[in-house]
């Protein structure tokens, strides 16, 4: 890729916890932004609207994954492209075809499908850890790394339908653009946490620390997470955009760490909220390193800052007292 001119950028699922801090950060860094969200005049978007240089950079476009016309008219004109909107289920999943793999796979190939057809320098492409570890030749406390996969027809066995969802649609990606010589790079995130910018849903990243500071479980399992801030997830994608060397798979983690001494943590600066009451050591699980996107320059938040913002979001948003 090219050196990177300013121009204009196109973000999917601009109004989600992520895409609203890809959106801030690019529209700080003076880039102009099509936005896709399901409905502009909801007032569930309304905090893009109120972000700095919203008014005279960002334009959000009615689009669904599922609508190639949609995408076509929000990617026209742009010279990059960050495919960020994918759906997150809840527990269950009755219909996984429909309800996750379809918008996944399907909706990430009409993505670049609409990115060849106008041109498009590079697609950054929102993965998971997810699309990595689930694999069940990986041995214990493994370190993965951006040559690892899910294994797809383990992730059908186990009913891990987001794993399979992630896998499918990174693989095909990336299929799709060795044949049509599309720039694409992927980012796969681990556990998102920090603050919110949405004030009217949440997410199923941030959902995690809320249970943990409201539900007051009785026991957990004291397994290892592996978190990084959103607002480093969102500086990775910029980085792998503007970085012309930036090629293939960068994993995104900052954090290895035990959920009891997360919720330690927590409970050390707000001592008010209703914690697990116990943990039961959990088994060792596999590694995850991001040392690719460090090699490139990438540099994350402290656990701590991370933790503070994300509270002090919540109880702005009434999420918790």
């Amino acid at each position: 890729m090219a050196v990177v001119h300013k121009g204009k950028v196109c973000v999917t699922g601009a109004g989600g916890f992520l895409g609203s801090w890809v959106v801030d950060l690019l529209l700080s860094r003076d880039y102009f932004v099509h936005g896709t969200v399901r409905d502009p005049d909801n007032e569930k978007y309304a905090h893009l609207k109120k972000l700095e240089k919203a008014g005279d950079k960002l334009k959000l476009f009615k689009a669904d994954l599922l609508d190639y016309g949609s995408l076509q008219s929000a990617i026209a004109g742009c010279s990059g492209v960050f495919h960020v909107a994918c759906p997150v289920p809840p527990a269950s999943v009755p219909n996984p075809e429909v309800e996750l793999i379809a918008p996944a796979v399907d909706g990430t190939l009409n993505v670049l499908k609409a990115c060849v057809e106008a041109n498009v320098k590079r697609v950054v492409y929102v993965s998971s850890v997810a699309a990595l570890f689930m694999n069940p030749v990986w041995s214990k406390n493994q370190v993965l790394d951006e040559t690892c996969w899910s294994d797809q027809e383990y992730c059908k066995k186990t009913e891990n339908w987001y794993c399979l969802a992630k896998t499918r649609a990174e693989s095909e990606a990336f299929e799709f653009a060795k044949r049509t010589g599309l720039d694409l790079v992927s980012v796969s995130p681990s556990l998102v946490l920090g603050p919110i910018l949405q004030q009217h849903t949440v997410n199923a990243s941030s959902m995690v620390l809320l249970k943990l500071l409201k539900e007051g479980f009785e026991s957990r399992d004291n397994q290892e997470r592996h978190l990084v801030d959103v607002r480093d997830v969102a500086q990775a994608l910029l980085l792998v955009y503007e970085k012309a060397e930036a090629e293939g798979r960068y994993i995104c983690t900052a954090h290895t760490v035990k959920e009891q001494i997360v919720v330690e943590k927590l409970k050390s600066l707000y001592p008010h909220y209703n914690y697990p009451k116990r943990y039961i050591e959990a088994e060792e699980r596999v590694k995850v390193s991001s040392e690719k996107l460090q090699k490139l320059g990438w540099t994350y938040k402290a656990l701590e800052e991370t933790l503070v913002d994300s509270v002090e979001s919540y109880r702005k948003a009434k999420l918790v007292d």
